[in-house]
């Protein structure tokens, strides 16, 4: 605070001592009102505030350390510094006033530059602690507005989280009912999440009386945006695998077709992998192409499990050319289709489940019925991560050759 914005009420009934005092004052600009009695000074003080009091003890009527107990009921030290004005030797009166509150005091006659310091302390002090209290409601209004924001943060958060909810159910609704068994194939499957919503997609359906479709696909990415993009394009892949007669359309061709409806606004800048084959349920012919997804695994006979080699884009990668794969699948034949979320599950050490350790997981479940058998992959897969976060989603999709009725 400067000497020319502080107020400065001298209170003696001296005038001399009193208009002297102020006229110095002045000159160091202080903006100094003058009072004759205790009465006088507390009038004043109940119209105006002041910054700091010169408060004479020795007045007629009431004194100055009535004045000082009087103030010290309204203004605390801080708020309105007081300085004590005493004749030398009234120790008595200095320790009366210092335990009635007063800040400071001098002594007359009056020794200026001391009386000039002392203001000088006493409003420094006053100023400090305002800036203080000034800091101290800038940071309360700050947590206010933290504490605020942080309030509406756990709102939309909450929000957030139920419309994850209520977006993950809608995505399982989606998800096929998929059959057990039709007559000529038994099915089993597993589709595990990483998050509430997958990127991952997996389906079997009817083609006519005597075929199947299956499909399990990938889409880049996690959460909302992958999820919508993963069940729009089951539902485009099942509409466009029906074709419009009774003719089965090539899997290559639903491949292509795919790649020629779905522009870049559509998938948002997302790429997916898809491995789709068409069943025949009486030869047990299974055609199919991958579009830069993992080949299926195949549990045949006496034989290992085997994987089939594929090659293949991403769709929305290339140039939409697709190349079909053929396998026969004799009467309790297996083929397992997956996601690439499955092998790649990384365990403490940092390490890929696997393809191998797939295939000896579907080798060690042969004589289980499908759903066991893909069952224990999945706790073969669980028990390799440990205590991992997951990463990946994982889509597994077992169909089991059956004679035909």
């Amino acid at each position: 605070m400067a000497a020319s914005q502080a107020t400065v009420l001298v209170v003696d009934d001296e005038e001399l001592n009193r208009e002297g005092l102020a006229r110095r004052l002045e000159r160091h600009e202080y903006a100094v009102t003058s009072a004759r009695s205790g009465r006088e000074a507390i009038d004043l003080l109940g119209e105006r505030k002041f910054d700091l009091v010169l408060l004479d003890i020795m007045m007629p009527g009431m004194n100055g350390l009535e004045v000082l107990k009087f103030l010290r009921r309204v203004d605390s030290l801080i708020e309105l510094p007081i300085i004590m004005v005493t004749a030398k030797g009234e120790s008595e009166d200095i320790v009366e006033a210092f335990e009635l509150g007063a800040n400071d005091y001098v002594t007359k006659p009056l020794d200026f530059p001391v009386v000039l310091a002392r203001i000088r302390t006493q409003l420094a002090l006053r100023r400090a602690v305002a800036q203080v209290k000034e800091l101290e409601a800038k940071l309360d209004a700050h947590n206010q507005e933290l504490r605020a924001a942080a309030a509406e943060l756990a709102a939309a958060n909450d929000r957030h989280a139920r419309d994850l909810e209520a977006a993950a159910r809608v995505q399982r609704a989606f998800l096929p009912a998929l059959p057990t068994e039709i007559p000529g194939a038994g099915f089993a499957w597993a589709f595990e999440p990483c998050g509430q919503l997958a990127g991952d997609y997996l389906n079997v359906f009817r083609l006519g009386d005597r075929h199947a479709g299956l499909c399990v696909l990938d889409v880049s990415g996690h959460g909302v945006a992958a999820a919508i993009l993963s069940v729009t394009l089951s539902q485009l892949l099942t509409r466009v695998a029906g074709g419009s007669g009774a003719a089965v359309v090539p899997p290559a061709e639903v491949a292509a077709r795919l790649a020629r409806e779905l522009s870049p606004e559509a998938t948002a800048g997302h790429t997916f992998s898809l491995l789709y084959g068409v069943l025949a349920l009486d030869t047990g012919e299974f055609r199919f192409i991958s579009a830069g997804h993992p080949g299926p695994i195949h549990v045949s006979g006496g034989r290992p499990p085997t994987k089939l080699e594929v090659t293949g884009f991403p769709v929305g990668v290339g140039g939409g050319v697709y190349k079909e794969h053929a396998v026969a699948l004799k009467p309790g034949d297996r083929l397992v289709l997956y996601s690439d979320g499955l092998t790649g599950v990384r365990n403490a050490e940092g390490e890929h489940f696997g393809t191998r350790r797939l295939s000896a997981a579907l080798d060690a479940g042969r004589r289980l019925t499908p759903d066991d058998a893909l069952g224990a992959v999945v706790r073969a897969v669980e028990g390799w991560r440990g205590e991992v976060v997951r990463q990946d989603d994982i889509s597994v999709l077992l169909v089991e050759r059956r004679e035909a009725p």
